[in-house]
């Protein structure tokens, strides 16, 4: 038995396979605006190349958000699917927390505070701060200024992670405790230990009315296109 674990909350789609605790294969893909045709391949590809039948899939992890309006609504939807299909619990976990446990399990040495940060756009990121205890503070969409984590950085390290991380930059780096890791990439790999935990604790979403975490509204944006109104 298997756990799928999907993340598409932000420009990168992963699909990973989790079994007995740890991964036994991922997939993923940076290439804009894919989603909708990679995800399914992603599974696909997954399943037959470890010789593994949905049958056997045990459950379903997907990333919660918040993230990309869109990116969640595939991954959500793909999932529900599934978990229908097949009458297995569908799990999820929150984006930014899915960032942070990955970070703290490629580094097992770092001691310091975690500040995953998601664009949304112009400057303003999706955040929260994680120790490798928990979260230290919730989930907020605010605008990043100079000084606005300073209460955070006078006490020790902070590592600034993601796709808002390097567009603030020049914000917040000005403080001697602030790291940056421009090489870190989201994975639905960090998902596995809350996967199984959630699994074992039997703490399922419902799959007919779970809905991701957007935080925001969805604001459709008018057309630009010569001759649509």
């Amino acid at each position: 038995m298997a756990i799928l674990l999907l993340e598409t909350a932000t420009q990168i789609c992963s699909a990973a396979l989790e079994k007995e605790g740890g991964i036994i294969a991922e997939i993923h893909s940076d290439e804009p605006n894919a989603h909708s045709s990679k995800l399914a391949v992603f599974i696909d590809k997954l399943l037959k190349g470890n010789g593994l039948e949905p049958q056997e899939l045990e459950a379903v992890c997907v990333s919660s958000g918040p993230g990309s309006y869109t990116g969640l609504r595939i991954g959500v939807s793909s999932a529900k699917g599934i978990c229908y299909a097949l009458g297995i619990p569908l799990l999820s976990v929150p984006t930014l927390e899915n960032m942070a446990d990955l970070y703290f399990a490629r580094h097992k040495d770092y001691d310091g505070l975690v500040c995953p940060m998601i664009d949304a756009r112009r400057m303003e990121c999706y955040t929260a701060l994680y120790s490798r205890n928990g979260i230290v503070r919730d989930t907020q969409a605010e605008v990043i200024e100079a000084g606005l984590y300073d209460q955070w950085l006078d006490k020790g390290p902070v590592t600034f992670i993601g796709d808002g991380a390097e567009k603030t930059r020049r914000l917040l780096s000005v403080h001697p405790n602030a790291r940056y890791d421009t090489g870190f990439t989201i994975s639905a790999e960090g998902m596995v230990a809350k996967a199984e935990e959630k699994l074992r604790k039997g703490e399922k979403e419902d799959v007919a009315y779970f809905e991701p975490y957007y935080l925001k509204d969805f604001v459709a944006k008018k057309s630009v296109v010569h001759g649509l109104r």
